[in-house]
């Protein structure tokens, strides 16, 4: 009888076995992670801002895969969320780093991606309008033309900042602009303000634009939350590589979330983004990087999350929405 019972184990055994023979082969076949990021620099280096400066200064990712001579590709955008939107339909992106609605699109729009970790929660935008314009609330806003970059984090972020005052796009005049594009129209008076991230304060240094609020003006909303999300083909194939690629990132945010690093890291942002110390700094001014920048995916951060899908979806951003907790790797 156990014999039998021991020839029975060995038979279900076998197949279990032999399912995880071609994964773990293919596991031991990967020569090169791809890891997208929308490139925030002003200069001729990149930046991503938050744990991806912080992870290419480590070389975190490199350090932990040196020994199994895995390369770790960065791969920078300008075009931002829809191109790397692109690059994952087209099998040409391993991981991104991205802000809540591109990744939030691209799930939509059928992308097989995996929820993998938060990077940055409650990160700020400002409205930067031509000086002496009068405009001061987002009310002053009705009619008036909007420079604003589609697709990305900061247009469901202007979103959320209306409709938390009554107002849609609907009530604007809105012009589809890239940031640096943005910067330079509403330099030059094309348009009456833009909405965006650093660029904004950029251009009031300059003398061009004055900033009237910011998303914490309005309590919070309009604030975004970036991701880090995974390929599914890649997550299914590879789990050991994506929770070595976890800790290794985890390492970098135990030392971005010390706000006693603070100074460092604004030094460390200026340095890759190509934006003097002082405006990084007015820009973290109020902020306390141990609460912007946790990895968990916390039940505070994944409803965020869904509200922003559920915002997304009701200002017909994307067709279809979906539950962020069938988002999440599991």
């Amino acid at each position: 009888m156990k014999k039998s019972l021991t020839h029975l184990a060995r038979l279900v055994a076998l197949p279990v076995l032999l399912a995880c023979l071609p994964l773990a082969a293919h596991a031991d076949a990967v020569k090169e992670i791809r890891i997208a990021v929308p490139d925030l620099s002003a200069g001729t280096e990149h930046s991503g801002g938050g744990v991806v400066d912080v992870l290419r200064q480590q070389q975190a990712f490199e350090k932990a895969f040196a020994a199994d001579g895995i390369h770790i590709q960065w791969q920078f955008f300008k075009g931002a969320g829809p191109v790397i939107n692109e690059a994952f339909a087209n099998g040409q992106v391993d991981l991104a780093y991205l802000g809540d609605l591109a990744a939030i699109i691209g799930k939509s729009n059928g992308l097989d991606t995996r929820l993998l970790s938060a990077t940055g929660r409650g990160i700020k935008q400002y409205l930067a309008v031509q000086p002496g314009s009068g405009i001061k609330t987002l009310q002053d806003l009705k009619g008036k033309r909007v420079g604003l970059f589609r697709g990305t984090a900061s247009q469901l972020s202007f979103d959320a900042a209306l409709a938390s005052q009554g107002l849609s796009e609907k009530d604007l005049k809105i012009v589809n602009l890239d940031y640096s594009a943005a910067q330079s129209a509403l330099a030059a008076k094309q348009i009456d303000a833009t909405w965006g991230l650093l660029n904004a304060i950029v251009l009031q240094q300059r003398g061009l634009a004055d900033i009237p609020l910011n998303t914490r003006d309005l309590g919070g909303a309009g604030s975004i939350q970036s991701v880090l999300v995974g390929n599914g083909a890649f997550v299914d194939a590879h789990p050991d590589i994506v929770a070595r690629l976890i800790k290794a990132q985890d390492s970098a945010v135990q030392w971005l979330t010390q706000d006693g690093n603070k100074d460092a890291y604004v030094q460390l942002v200026s340095k890759q983004a190509s934006y003097p110390p002082a405006l990084v700094a007015q820009d973290l001014q109020a902020d306390k990087l141990s609460e912007v920048f946790p990895a968990t995916l916390d039940p505070q951060f994944l409803g965020k999350l869904q509200s922003s899908v559920d915002l997304a979806a009701q200002e017909r951003l994307i067709r279809k929405p979906f539950k962020v907790a069938d988002w999440v790797a599991r």
